[in-house]
């Protein structure tokens, strides 16, 4: 079946400070209650006809067929991720998470969902914090009367290929923001970390950031950065920058090796995962085999 262009509305939550929650939990609880916490998501997405289309880490991705579909969404997930902090047992720190969501034009293909609407979707999401629904001033248009009159305007930010800013809402859903808005009392948006990661490979460097998002590593000499094992692919890897975060998307047909600082060796087929640490890449070959070609990699917060 050829890839289909359609409207659609796209949304991404992820857990707010899921590094601290790590830090206070242990690794083991942690990863229990991030799983916990996306499969409460997953149910919420469902009931409002929503579709996921992949979870990483500590984020979801889906979609829904209207504006009002993933406003409803949105708000049932805040509230039940509040009520499920409400009812937990012990003194371990309270789950919250930020969405961002856009209505818009996206191209589907094998499962997954490409295109601007997608990468607007993404930047509403980095420009969240905890407890937030953000979204674009072109969704809030497509909303019932009830859903648009509980959200505010927060500002305006540029958009990557846009030549206009795109103006910035938020949708309210705790009665003490609806109090808020009511007195004019707005909350500045945080300032968002620039973040960039620096690929190293024989004397070859190079830097993925908001300026160039991504990157593909292969065999062929066409990638952005060739890597000559012989058992890589032509275009064995991507590298892409996604709301302030870095995935690698294996594309290959042996596989990626990813090691990361103090983690063990990840293996990925036709998968992908967030780096973020340093650490190191390896086309087709595991680290257990001492492979010479290998790409280093930096991770920098400014």
């Amino acid at each position: 079946m050829s890839p289909k262009t359609t409207n659609i509305a796209i949304m991404f939550a992820d857990i707010s400070g899921s590094t601290r929650l790590f830090e206070v939990l242990g690794d083991a609880t942690a990863r229990v209650t991030v799983s916990e916490t996306l499969e409460l998501l997953t149910k919420v997405i469902h009931a409002h006809n929503g579709t996921v289309i992949k979870t990483i880490g500590d984020e979801i991705m889906c979609t829904f067929p209207t504006a009002d579909d993933s406003a409803s969404a949105a708000t049932d997930m805040q509230e039940t991720l509040e009520e499920s902090n409400d009812m937990k047992d012990g003194d371990g720190p309270d789950i919250k998470i930020r969405i961002g969501m856009h209505f818009g034009p996206a191209l589907l293909e094998g499962g997954d969902v490409f295109g601007d609407a997608v990468n607007v979707a993404a930047r509403m999401a980095a420009q969240a914090k905890g407890d937030q629904i953000i979204t674009t001033k072109t969704t809030i248009d497509l909303l019932a009367p009830v859903m648009r009159a509980s959200s505010r305007f927060v500002d305006r930010a540029p958009i990557k290929g846009k030549k206009d800013d795109i103006e910035i809402f938020e949708i309210i859903w705790q009665e003490e923001d609806v109090t808020r808005m009511a007195t004019g009392m707005l909350e500045e948006m945080p300032s968002i970390p620039q973040v960039s990661l620096e690929l190293n490979y024989k004397g070859q460097s190079i830097t993925i950031n908001s300026d160039k998002s991504g990157l593909v590593m292969g065999r062929s000499q066409t990638c952005d950065l060739p890597v000559n094992e012989k058992l890589a692919s032509r275009q064995h890897v991507r590298i892409e920058l996604r709301r302030n975060k870095f995935f690698i998307i294996d594309q290959s047909t042996n596989g990626t090796h990813v090691k990361l600082e103090s983690s063990e060796e990840a293996f990925l087929r036709r998968e992908e995962m967030p780096l973020n640490s340093n650490g190191a890449i390896s086309l087709g070959k595991s680290f257990s085999e001492n492979p010479t070609e290998v790409v280093e990699f930096t991770l920098r917060t400014s």
